[in-house]
């Protein structure tokens, strides 16, 4: 539903799961998918965070591989807010945990890919923004947190 453009309906369903999960695995997945499609930047971020503290409180064979994807959406969640410190943080966090992806995608579309470029392009970002402000003589702090 939700790749089909239906977003409402999809929610609905996410927050069904959400609703009916019955352990913290199950509540992992379900807050990571209610929290794509929250009405405020602050909401996505605390959806974002329940679905980490509830896999760090699941069998952890089972949730291994989610926690770049948790990490960069809480990163995100973070830059949406303006908290570029924080956000930082999450997405160093979510390069550390890159090697857990699954690297076989038939299974998983192009999901792990995708989320393995978001993870590299959105921290070379912040990498490359002291480096932009010392090279143009603008001060990089200024504004930035």
């Amino acid at each position: 539903m939700e790749r089909a453009g239906r977003i409402d309906e999809a929610q609905k369903l996410f927050m069904q799961a959400w609703n009916s999960s019955s352990n913290n695995y199950e509540k992992c997945i379900a807050t990571h998918f209610v929290a794509r499609h929250q009405n405020s930047p602050e909401d996505t971020l605390k959806w974002n965070i329940e679905s980490l503290n509830r896999a760090k409180d699941a069998p952890q064979e089972k949730v291994k591989s989610y926690y770049p994807s948790l990490y960069l959406s809480i990163g995100i969640s973070y830059e949406n807010l303006g908290n570029h410190i924080k956000a930082k943080k999450y997405y160093d966090l979510a390069f550390e945990k890159i090697s857990d992806l699954p690297t076989d995608d038939k299974n998983n579309g192009s999901y792990s890919k995708d989320v393995r470029k978001t993870i590299l392009e959105k921290r070379n970002s912040f990498i490359e923004r002291p480096l932009q402000a010392v090279l143009t003589g603008t001060s990089f702090f200024r504004g930035v947190y």
